[in-house]
């Protein structure tokens, strides 16, 4: 039990060392719909450092989703700032977001997104292309990758030819292909039986052991209590945030 709390300590500890990857410092996003204000996303403070994980829970309407689009660079705050890497991604104009998006940060969906006339090698080797990257290493990198989540052998199969816990796969490898500063996952799980979730969640908590910072949105408390840190928001605003381990 001593070398147990001993070895968490040791951890909370190392993470505390770790640089600071995202700071968000009182972030708004509102909405003007006629006459109204929507108040998505209200004053929230957070900084997550490098190598946690992180799950941000909330009931529909919560503004986790808007706070993900956010974090992701795919949507703009209101007003408020936001560091990502060192960098303020807040003042930034879409085509420097764009790049940001394509070099620091890979995303996870609920639906895969993924191109239903590729194959899942040409899928996860997208993000390089886009990065201009060459054909060889283009190939390498994603067939790296493709293994690493255990799909060596269905490289060449198009989505409608792979299950679903096989299409998130493709997805999770194609978000790490551009070896990212982060990997954003959005309801990773919310299309899958639950074999297939605990399957893909295993994969997520090997990734972190690795090394990768992890942020996935969940209203799922099995899903959110595999992170080591769990967010939660309420009306735009963080209602509580909690260290489990």
């Amino acid at each position: 039990m001593t070398d147990t709390l001993l070895s968490s300590r040791e951890s909370g500890l190392d993470q505390a060392l770790a640089p600071v990857l995202i700071r968000v410092q009182n972030l708004w996003k509102t909405y003007r719909m006629g006459d109204e204000e929507i108040h998505s996303v209200r004053g929230v403070h957070i900084e997550i450092r490098q190598g946690e994980y992180v799950a941000i829970m909330g009931p529909s309407g919560s503004g986790k989703s808007t706070l993900m689009n956010l974090l992701g660079c795919l949507d703009t705050p209101t007003r408020g700032s936001y560091w990502l890497d060192g960098q303020l991604v807040s003042d930034m104009e879409e085509d420097e977001l764009a790049a940001i998006r394509n070099r620091k940060i890979g995303f996870v969906f609920q639906t895969f997104n993924l191109l239903p006339r590729s194959t899942a090698l040409a899928n996860v080797e997208l993000p390089l292309v886009y990065c201009g990257v060459d054909v060889d290493e283009r190939l390498e990198r994603a067939r790296e990758v493709l293994c690493q989540v255990n799909l060596k052998d269905r490289m060449q199969h198009r989505p409608s030819e792979l299950s679903g816990g096989q299409r998130q796969r493709v997805a999770i490898a194609r978000a790490l292909v551009n070896r990212p500063s982060i990997v954003l996952a959005d309801e990773p799980t919310g299309n899958l039986d639950s074999t297939t979730s605990k399957e893909i969640m295993d994969l997520l908590d090997e990734l972190h052991t690795q090394g990768n910072t992890i942020v996935l949105v969940t209203h799922e408390n099995d899903i959110a209590e595999r992170a080591r840190r769990v967010i939660h928001i309420l009306d735009g605003k963080i209602a509580s945030d909690e260290r489990l381990r």
